[in-house]
């Protein structure tokens, strides 16, 4: 995606992957006697030392309460918290930072949404439109207020491939559509959705549209105006950030109409036992106090991938996804790839004959391999490809041929182990 032109100007940490590797301590360690090969970024990425010590610091130095304080660690904790807010701000390209609400991950921004639109837009007959690969947080809250409201929850097929059935998805919409719900990218199948144009025929539909771009934040450039959604999600776990953080973008005139999420502190301006005023976007949607150390770190990560060529980033996972895919299918017999779309993200998911991706998940951790194996919280993506489960190594910018060679070895070990 675009990117405002100043930031071609910062240097590029790609271009030296040692000296990046450098930079994530977690990576330089040994698991069972061997070096870890850490092929579980789709799951939870790992934290560069500058986000650690952002982290570390906010909490030794600054803790405190942000907003309402007066006193030194006060003002700095909340500069730092809103800070945060506009280093996210910038990196998506949202137009102003009441359009970016801090949440405790992508799941409750998709929760927060579905609960307040849908409780505010929905009616018995009206639709909402998601597709066959979404992960389970952007279908079950979808599920639950359309129990609430009558409304009809419904999924676009798949391809065989595990791309989106485009004809079906433009078939799906109608009049009665009133949110779209789609990922930019799939967690379970490495699928990159062309999002932009999804946007476009939501929209000639008349229906709102959220996308969940948790996957999609660690690989590629996301602009929200360029992308024209409504409503973005995404964590900061997903992208070299900590656990417990996330984003909620949308559109302000969307979020000034919707009825708060939850009470509490923070997001209101008046009580009393007759009536309550609400505060100002964002904090509406901030009832309580907020993962402030969290945010801070999110900052931090975002000022660490701002230092990072997206081109040569994506030609790097690129490069790694053939040479691992290409391996796979002519070293380990009896494979059968999960997803294999024309533009795909760094996900490479497999099932190996007669052996349960839970045993092989096991024995490449023997080796000092980390995957990722089940259904990924994307059942009805292992129903659609008839399996219970896949075995998923996903690869982020930390990765190197190394790590695919770890992962043959693990691989051609659980071979022998169950073939013989």
């Amino acid at each position: 995606m675009s990117r405002p032109a100043q930031r071609a100007a910062r240097p590029a940490l790609i271009t030296n992957i040692e000296q990046l590797r450098a930079d994530f301590p977690a990576l330089h360690q040994l698991v069972h006697g061997k070096p870890l090969a850490y092929l579980d970024s789709a799951a939870s990425s790992q934290q560069p030392n500058p986000v650690l010590e952002a982290a570390a610091l906010q909490q030794s130095k600054n803790h405190a309460n942000v907003h309402r304080g007066v006193h030194e660690l006060s003002e700095r904790s909340t500069a730092a918290y809103e800070g945060a807010r506009e280093k996210v701000r910038r990196f998506v390209n949202a137009a102003a930072v009441e359009e970016i609400v801090f949440t405790r991950g992508t799941t409750e921004s998709i929760n927060l949404v579905a609960s307040s639109l849908g409780r505010q837009r929905l009616r018995p007959g009206d639709e909402v439109l998601i597709t066959w690969m979404e992960h389970h947080s952007n279908i079950v809250p979808w599920q639950l207020i359309c129990e609430q409201t009558g409304a009809k929850l419904v999924a676009a097929p798949i391809t065989d491939s595990g791309e989106l059935d485009r004809d079906a998805f433009r078939a799906a919409l109608s009049e009665r559509t009133k949110i779209v719900a789609v990922t930019y990218v799939s967690n379970a199948l490495g699928t990159v959705n062309p999002v932009a144009d999804l946007v476009a025929e939501a929209h000639a539909a008349g229906a709102v549209v959220l996308v969940d771009a948790a996957q999609a934040m660690p690989h590629l450039r996301v602009d929200v105006r360029a992308l024209d959604c409504d409503f973005l999600a995404f964590s900061g776990h997903k992208m070299f950030g900590p656990t417990g953080i996330g984003v909620l973008y949308g559109k302000r005139a969307l979020l000034d109409a919707m009825p708060p999420y939850q009470g509490g502190g923070e997001m209101i301006l008046t009580v009393t036992f007759g009536h309550t005023t609400y505060n100002a976007l964002p904090y509406k949607f901030e009832a309580g106090t907020p993962n402030i150390t969290g945010a801070v770190g999110l900052g931090a990560a975002i000022d660490y991938l701002e230092r990072i060529d997206f081109a040569a980033l994506a030609a790097h996972e690129h490069a790694l996804l053939a040479h691992a895919t290409e391996r796979l299918l002519t070293e380990i017999p009896g494979v059968r790839l999960i997803g294999t779309a024309r533009d795909k993200a760094s996900v490479l998911s497999f099932v190996l004959d007669g052996i349960h991706a839970h045993d092989l998940g096991t024995i490449v951790d023997r080796e000092g391999v980390a995957i990722r194996t089940g259904h990924h919280c994307a059942m009805p993506v292992m129903e659609r490809f008839k399996v219970a489960a896949t075995a998923r190594a996903s690869f982020a910018l930390y990765n190197d041929q190394s790590d695919v060679d770890r992962l043959m070895v693990g691989l051609a070990r659980a071979v022998e182990l169950f073939r013989g």
